[in-house]
Formats: structure tokens, C-alpha cells, sequence
């Protein structure tokens, strides 16, 4: 199993130094939310740079308020804009969870996962998509959970779907180097993740 976190501004300033002494394999970043520019998160570049110091294996996700495809567009580009020139070696994942978009619908709710994810994955990027077990049940069809990577968090036991790659099991974690709680990660050594025929740059050795 590899282990991650999922972290963000909530968490602070973190000693990424004690992150990877502790045996962290992976994080996933919040690069920002929403559409706007000014809607980045302002510890991802310090959480950016202190993976890549450190050799930790990184990925990103974005909140998203997005309710049509073409505002989902509009939280990609921005989101792209963020990311330039930055590698990871984890997908770019869209985390859909509001009550907002659960109210919209399966097709919509797909519609928007598939707007924002091959909008990255046109400009080169390795997209997925994070939610809550129960969102993705009832929320997001069966072709878009096949179709792309996904991170799903569920408490308590493992997520209901077959589809998941990636596994939110905590979010009272304790790590050395992070104050406070920190959300926890398993991702399965025999899951692939799904990366797209298309994409030809930077995380596809995930795919082995």
C-alpha cells in the first residue's frame, strides 16, 4: 500500500523534511478553488516546493463551485494557470462534493466531472476526480467512474463503488511535521491508476 495525505492552507505551515521521514509516499495539494485566480490557495507553492525537495510524489486537487460544464471549463483554466510549468507525478484531480451539485443531478454532475477533466487532459495533464463515496454513487455515472481516475473518501470502511484508485479512509490523521489533523491516503500497489491514451507527460509510470 502506499500511503498519502491530502493537504492544503487548513494545514498550515508544514516541515515537509519530518512529512517524509514519517513514510508519507505521496501527497495530493490543493492547488485552489472556484474560478478565479485569486481563489489559489496560498500555501501551494510552499507545499509545492517542499515536496519536490523532498522527493515526495505529488498530485493536485481543485474545489469546485462549478454548476455547468462551461463554469467547469473556467475552474480548468484557472486551474492550469496555477499549475504551469509545475510536474506532478499524481493526477489533477476535481473535487466535486457540494450539496450545491449533488441537487443537479447524475447527468449534469457528469457533465461537469467530464468538462473539467478533458479540458486538462487536452492541455497534457493526467486528470481524475475526488469525491465522497456517497456522491459518486449517486452523482456521477458509471462511464465517467471508468473512465478517469478516482479518489474517494469514505470513513470507517472502504468505499461501497468498485471504481476507486485512491482512498480518503481519515480525516484525523497524525503526521509528524503537520499540526493539527491531516486527511490520510491508500492507494493499492496492484490498482493502476487510469491515465488517458492521450496523456504523454510526466505521471503515466503510474500507470504499470
Amino acid at each position: 500500500i502506499y500511503k498519502g495525505i491530502d493537504v492544503s492552507h487548513h494545514n498550515g505551515v508544514i516541515d515537509w523534511e519530518k512529512v517524509k521521514k514519517s513514510g508519507i509516499d505521496f501527497v495530493l495539494i490543493r492547488a485552489g478553488y472556484g474560478k478565479l485566480i485569486t481563489q489559489k490557495d496560498n500555501q501551494f507553492e510552499n507545499n509545492y516546493a517542499g515536496c519536490k525537495k523532498n522527493e515526495i510524489p505529488c498530485g493536485v486537487y481543485w474545489y469546485s463551485y462549478a454548476k455547468s460544464a462551461d463554469e467547469a471549463v473556467e475552474e480548468a483554466k484557472v486551474c492550469i494557470e496555477i499549475l504551469k510549468n509545475k510536474q506532478f507525478d499524481y493526477p489533477i484531480l476535481f473535487d466535486i462534493e457540494e450539496k450545491s451539485q449533488s441537487s443537479l443531478g447524475k447527468s449534469l454532475c457528469s457533465e461537469i466531472c467530464k468538462a473539467f477533466c478533458n479540458y486538462l487532459e487536452q492541455n497534457g495533464y493526467f486528470a481524475g476526480i475526488y469525491t465522497f463515496d456517497s456522491f459518486a454513487d449517486t452523482n456521477i455515472s458509471e462511464d465517467v467512474k471508468n473512465r478517469y481516475t478516482m479518489a474517494v473518501a469514505r470513513i470507517g470502511s472502504e468505499p461501497k463503488h468498485s471504481h476507486y484508485d485512491i482512498w480518503q479512509y481519515s480525516w484525523k490523521g497524525k503526521i509528524d511535521g503537520i499540526n493539527g489533523d491531516v486527511d490520510l491516503d491508500y492507494r493499492y500497489y496492484k490498482k493502476a491508476l487510469k491515465v488517458s491514451d492521450e496523456i504523454k507527460v510526466g505521471s503515466t509510470e503510474l500507470s504499470t
